[in-house]
């Protein structure tokens, strides 16, 4: 598989959450808006980039014995770095996300990449896997966060353009997964086209 094929299987054909359906908790969770989805995402992304670099470059010297504690501790490692991050430059988006963003930590995404591809590949394939994975998760967080926010408030990304109030169920946790089914029914429907 070339490059940009391994790239962009992240959007659509693999998608975390809209076809792999993994990491659902902080998909319905943080995507009560369009900026909340967005910063969860580009949070994941970073933490995607920078771990399956690292466990690239480490993979022949971790022991099988201690592999995944090993990755977990790598995860961590970039989880406090943008904890820390965000605290001091975004500090309305980390009281936002609250306790979303250490969570990052134990995502089957993460863990999951690092398992499957960044300690079996080259670091360059691992940063293009991570980045294409954590675009693939940034943009499914960004539209349902856009649809639950247009839906529920009348607004995007806080500017409001309908008078009135929304619909609050897709404000509320149940419009979070009926907006999310709706959305991987379309998927779907485009992957088998």
């Amino acid at each position: 598989m070339n490059q940009m094929q391994n790239f962009t299987k992240g959007f659509l054909k693999e998608n975390p959450i809209l076809v792999l359906v993994l990491g659902t908790c902080p998909t319905l969770a943080t995507t009560s808006s369009t900026m909340n989805g967005l910063g969860m995402g580009f949070a994941t992304t970073f933490v995607l980039i920078g771990s399956n670099v690292v466990i690239s470059m480490m993979k022949n010297i971790i022991p099988d014995k201690v592999r995944i504690p090993a990755f977990i501790v790598v995860i961590a490692t970039f989880v406090t770095i943008v904890d820390l991050v965000m605290q001091a430059y975004v500090p309305s988006l980390y009281e936002t996300l609250g306790i979303f963003i250490p969570l990052i930590v134990v995502n089957c995404i993460v863990l999951g990449r690092a398992e499957a591809y960044a300690s079996k590949n080259t670091v360059w394939s691992s940063f293009v896997d991570g980045a294409g994975m954590g675009l693939g998760f940034t943009g499914a967080l960004g539209v349902l966060g856009a649809i639950r926010e247009i839906l529920g408030s009348g607004a995007i990304a806080g500017f409001k353009f309908i008078e009135g109030d929304g619909i609050l169920v897709f404000i509320l946790a149940p419009g979070a997964f009926i907006a999310l089914g709706y959305l991987i029914a379309i998927v779907n429907r485009i992957n088998k086209a």
